[in-house]
């Protein structure tokens, strides 16, 4: 299997320096339109509001994935899905807009969906051979015993 080479500086970069930055512009901007108590009151019921989507959306991927258990199939739509749910939620509780958007993103169905079908075709495209058994892209049945030799 190929190994995955991530670069942790970029997303750690974005993730505490230009996120943050986003969202307070984007708080400023609103809060001088709407005023601070509605800003305030929006960022918290986008937060309700995407508890009780995390809810309903999370049980009904649960479900999905006992039922794909059960009918012997590899639940790995389920699994992302549930991990987009984990981001989704996560991004809800942030204080925050640009968060909320990306956070919802996550947790609408059709968007989720969409969301983890251009990243399985991303992955499939830059790492092929790691769905079809190894370097020739073949997999082999066979046994194998141990031998002291």
């Amino acid at each position: 299997m190929p190994r995955i080479h991530v670069r942790p500086f970029p997303l750690l970069f974005a993730a505490f320096v230009i996120i943050p930055i986003i969202e307070i512009y984007l708080l400023i901007q609103v809060g001088s339109l709407i005023g601070a108590l509605p800003t305030i009151g929006l960022v918290v019921l986008t937060a309700v509001l995407g508890v009780a989507l995390l809810r309903a959306q999370g049980w009904q991927t649960y479900l999905r994935l006992q039922r794909s258990l059960s009918e012997g199939r590899y639940p790995a739509t389920e699994i992302l899905e549930g991990v987009a749910l984990l981001v989704g939620g996560a991004l809800l509780l942030t204080p925050g807009f640009f968060t909320d958007f990306i956070g919802f993103v996550c947790l609408v169905p059709w968007t989720r969906r969409s969301l983890i079908s251009w990243s399985m075709v991303r992955y499939v495209r830059v790492y092929p051979n790691t769905l079809h058994g190894g370097p020739g892209g073949s997999i082999y049945e066979g046994e194998t015993t141990h031998r002291d030799d």
